[in-house]
């Protein structure tokens, strides 16, 4: 009988982990182990973009890559995972729980956003999933059909990190397409920060000051939404704003599958794992992307929940888990570059180096790089053994 590596998840890390596992047991020309990889659909969702347009669009199916490197796919969600018993019960597409049993575990369910306990926090929208971000994008096709009015002409996002910058300085554009260039659009973004982008540092910052500008972007800075109703928002500090459309952008956590692991939590609920993505203290589960909080150096940095981090995490727990059941040495996690390119609508985009964001690209040069990241470079290989085994070396750099 075939010894078994479970992996959960086909996000970014779940999917690398899988390519991964495969090139190592196809390296040493090992049959006997089964890879499979449970998730509830077999597409990669390309997380990254949905702040984008035409949303619906950006998903890469899996089955012919699954089968091109012969891992076994398993539509289900898990819902609960047995350490002792080294089982994982899932739910398929009808509701009927099925029990799977595994010699190796790597943990890759990714992350979720998480809307606070508001008032009102039925009436906003996000870009977290796919089926999240469709309905607003048909929400905002929808505008024209509502009389003219200022609540129907702003959008309010909450929160100016990556992904609310990123939504905001895409949707005066999306606002134009939907209502016409005579609206009086406006866009609004909420954050705690004392200024614009605070939280980033002096190298990006002053891109998305002018972004802001050029597009028209306004900021509250030093509050935030403290209601939502459906005309708008309230604001901590008592301000006013009539909006139909509020985006939610706060407040990313790990899977809560997490929880049911005996290991350390971070306070976004991400899993304390080793050099090799072994959860610590336990002997048989690896965990890799969203839900592992992992070193990628030796200088204290550690990685984010990003696409960037989760592809070489996938990589590494990949084969990693695979060199733990065949007893061969594993690779060591390591990511030392970091780099940033931040997506800035009409305006360009903004690319740095470094954690400690050393501009490198402004403007068009760097909306070029970020649409062949977009586009390309964050997509799973073709669908051939050879292509998609060797795409999967831990040792090629992300970035």
């Amino acid at each position: 009988m075939k010894q078994h590596i479970l992996i959960i998840g086909a996000g970014f890390g779940g999917v690398w982990s899988a390519l991964s596992a495969a090139r190592l047991l196809d390296k040493y020309d090992r049959h006997d182990v089964q890879i499979s990889v449970l998730a509830p659909q077999p597409a990669l969702r390309i997380r990254p973009r949905f702040y984008e347009a035409d949303v619906h669009a950006m998903q890469a199916p899996l089955g012919p890559l699954f089968a091109a490197v012969g891992v076994d796919f398993i539509e289900g969600a898990a819902d609960r995972i047995d350490e002792n018993g080294k089982q994982v019960t899932y739910r398929n597409a009808a509701g009927i729980a099925t029990t799977l049993t595994y010699d190796r575990l790597v943990l890759a369910a990714g992350s979720r956003l998480n809307r606070p306990q508001m008032e009102g926090i039925q009436h906003v929208f996000d870009v977290d999933q796919i089926e999240d971000a469709t309905r607003l994008e048909a929400h905002i096709k929808g505008l024209n059909n509502l009389p003219d009015s200022p609540a129907r002409n702003t959008v309010v996002v909450a929160g100016g990190g990556f992904t609310g910058i990123e939504t905001a300085t895409e949707m005066p554009a999306r606002l134009r397409e939907a209502l016409g260039d005579n609206a009086n659009i406006r866009v609004i973004v909420v954050d705690r920060g004392p200024q614009i982008a605070a939280s980033m540092g002096d190298g990006i910052r002053p891109s998305i000051v002018q972004a802001s500008e050029h597009l028209g972007l306004e900021w509250r800075l030093n509050t935030s939404v403290a209601a939502v109703d459906a005309g708008g928002v309230t604001l901590a500090d008592g301000e006013r704003i009539e909006s139909s459309t509020v985006i939610w952008t706060i407040g990313f956590r790990a899977n809560p599958l997490t929880e049911q692991v005996s290991g350390t939590l971070d306070p976004q609920g991400r899993l304390h794992v080793d050099g090799n993505l072994k959860v610590k203290g336990l002997a048989d589960v690896f965990a890799a992307g969203d839900v592992a909080y992992a070193a990628t150096d030796d200088l204290g940095h550690f990685a984010g929940m990003s696409c960037q981090h989760a592809i070489a995490l996938g990589r590494y727990a990949g084969n990693n888990v695979a060199a733990d059941l065949i007893g061969v040495a594993p690779m060591t996690y390591s990511q030392p570059k970091y780099v940033t390119c931040l997506d800035l609508g009409a305006w360009g985009a903004v690319y740095t180096e470094g954690w400690d964001r050393q501009l490198k690209l402004v403007g068009q040069e760097a909306k070029e790089l970020k649409q062949q990241i977009n586009t390309v470079w964050i997509y799973p290989p073709a669908a051939d053994r050879a292509t998609a085994l060797a795409a999967a070396d831990p040792l090629i750099p992300v970035a």
